[in-house]
């Protein structure tokens, strides 16, 4: 019993010690002490190399329209030196594990290189003409309609379509006040579906050219329609979208490479699915 007496004493006694203000302050100084050390006996190297002097001079005269001074360019590159070195001190850290910015943006790097690497391959024009044939519906302008309408308003009137018929014969007629344009040149369907409607635009490829017909009812009652023009859809030819089946090309090969370099990766892994905890 007497030595389980001097046994808690002794372990009241260590931690009083312990928590001594002095012994507190002689370890804090030993670990400051460590870390400075430690800071200080690491040597690590920065080059600015030649590349990165005129990049970072490209870069000021693109936005400030003239050169760097001397002293602007000591400071520029004394901004690099900071960033750099807080990169890597942020790394050392580990500050960039479980960050989903920086986990997206290495990913979006990524994605970067395997896209240039797309890009340095030649576009010929064997090449334009097979994209070209390939995807026909790209490069096909929809039928499209040039029309004036006359609108009455089936909340204001009391027969609206009966009224919008009886336009149809008669110019005196007038309609109502819409918030939208009378007259439209050269839209198609899928544009008229956009401001009147689909029931309304998809009356269109069977309304007549130059005579007043309906009424047609669209989503904000009933119109006398007009067509003016109608245009038939059309393929444009090759010589018309060259540009434009070049960039779609070269966006399908950044594409395909991206989809290829993640296939061959992913053949790398085994993936294991945990089943959910019932």
């Amino acid at each position: 019993m007497a030595n389980s007496d001097n046994n808690e004493r002794s372990e009241v006694s260590l931690g009083r010690r312990l928590l001594d203000p002095l012994i507190i302050f002689i370890v804090l100084g030993g670990l400051l002490f460590w870390l400075t050390w430690a800071v200080e006996e690491r040597s690590d190297s920065i080059v600015i190399s030649t590349g990165t002097i005129e990049r970072i001079q490209a870069q000021w005269q693109a936005q400030m329209g003239k050169p760097p001074t001397a002293e602007e360019l000591d400071n520029l590159l004394e901004d690099s030196i900071r960033e750099e070195i807080y990169y890597r001190e942020a790394k050392r850290l580990g500050l960039d594990a479980g960050d989903t910015i920086i986990r997206r943006r290495l990913v979006q790097k990524l994605t970067f290189v395997t896209e240039d690497i797309a890009d340095n391959g030649a576009v010929t024009e064997d090449d334009l003409r097979a994209f070209y044939d390939a995807n026909p519906e790209r490069y096909t302008l929809p039928a499209r309609w040039s029309f004036r309408h006359r609108y009455f308003s089936s909340d204001r009137r009391e027969d609206a379509q009966s009224d919008a018929q009886a336009a149809v014969a008669s110019d005196a007629i007038e309609g109502d006040a819409f918030m939208l344009q009378s007259a439209y040149a050269q839209r198609s369907m899928s544009d008229v579906a956009n401001l009147f409607g689909r029931q309304f635009a998809s009356a269109f490829p069977e309304l007549p050219v130059g005579e007043w017909t309906g009424p047609v009812r669209s989503a904000y009652g009933y119109h006398a329609v007009l067509v003016e023009s109608a245009l038939p859809s059309r393929q444009l030819a090759l010589n018309e979208v060259r540009e434009r089946v070049a960039a779609d090309l070269k966006s399908e090969r950044r594409s395909q490479a991206n989809q290829d370099y993640y296939e061959r990766l992913r053949a790398r892994y085994e993936v294991v699915r945990e089943a959910p905890q019932a």
